[in-house]
């Protein structure tokens, strides 16, 4: 596989009324983020609540994605755990139903304390699915582990045969520019943080992976454009209208509010699991409202509409 290029959907978990999973849903979401644009999904990671989901679960969740998506898209699975058994078990399924590549947190209970304890935990995680490309995730602000990430490569380098990269999700865009363009670009390096995409963009970004693709794709796809295009005037105007949607989901609890607007593009992905709180009706009369006074869907309708006029 080569590098992933585009926007990569950070996709949430569906429930029933009852708290079940419902893979019911996931072909439709999967159309839905062809529609769109995106060149990818990324499952059970932290906006798919993988650590609130059970092992059989989220093998579950991952079958579903892949026979949905047929290779029109990339399917990218967490398998991150506490324990790195289950971990390793959730990587060989992720290579047994034919995912595109798998990715894992540290561990974020017993941490490890230094570069080489994480590295070598990784290695056994990654050594479980040898054959498919293996990605660390490095998400400091809910794991607990800020380390070196241009170290942890090079130490990658030797101990993982299928190290493809790393999903960075932090806002240290020098370190993330560094890890980009070790030996010439050698490693895909996505970036995690959607509302500074155009910076990760200016300093080598060709992919990235989160959760506001879900339900922006075509407002990023524009960005992306803009910036390669040379217009940098509209590229940093669309970009700032994600960092006002974000700003408003600053205002509540991030993944309940990403869920309901979701919900209000057609989805209904059920409640969240504990210790995550969805927004109650009022909250999610406020978010709207809050987001059709910044003419956010709007701005995203007009990005989906253009994209599709030139897909014609």
């Amino acid at each position: 596989m080569g590098k992933i290029t585009g926007l990569v959907a950070a996709t949430f978990a569906a429930y029933h009324e009852n708290g079940e999973v419902n893979v019911a849903i996931i072909p439709q979401i999967v159309d839905k983020l062809i529609e769109d644009g995106v060149s990818g999904v990324f499952v059970c990671g932290t906006n798919g609540e993988g650590p609130n989901l059970t092992v059989e679960e989220r093998q579950a969740i991952v079958e579903t994605y892949v026979k949905a998506a047929n290779k029109r898209i990339k399917v990218i699975v967490h398998v991150g755990h506490s324990s790195i058994k289950e971990a390793r078990k959730l990587a060989a399924h992720a290579e047994q139903v034919g995912a595109d590549a798998f990715s894992s947190v540290s561990a974020f209970y017993f941490k490890p304390a230094s570069v080489k304890a994480l590295v070598t935990s990784l290695a056994e995680i990654a050594s479980a699915a040898p054959n498919t490309p293996f990605y660390y995730y490095n998400i400091p602000h809910l794991t607990g582990i800020s380390m070196d990430m241009l170290e942890l490569i090079k130490l990658a380098e030797e101990m993982i045969p299928n190290f493809a990269g790393l999903k960075y999700t932090a806002s240290t865009l020098h370190e993330y520019e560094a890890c980009v363009n070790y030996k010439d670009g050698k490693y895909d390096v996505l970036y995690g943080l959607d509302e500074m995409l155009l910076g990760a963009l200016a300093v080598g970004a060709k992919g990235a992976v989160g959760s506001t693709y879900t339900f922006a794709a075509p407002l990023y796809n524009k960005v992306i454009e803009n910036f390669e295009k040379g217009n940098m005037e509209e590229a940093r105007r669309l970009q700032m209208v994600s960092i006002k949607m974000v700003q408003s989901l600053g205002k509540f609890s991030p993944i309940p509010a990403q869920r309901a607007i979701v919900d209000m593009g057609g989805f209904e992905l059920g409640s969240c699991r504990l210790p995550l709180i969805g927004l109650t009706s009022e909250e999610r009369k406020r978010l709207k409202e809050d987001l059709e006074a910044k003419d956010f869907f709007k701005q995203v309708d007009q990005c989906r509409e253009t994209a599709s006029a030139l897909n014609y």
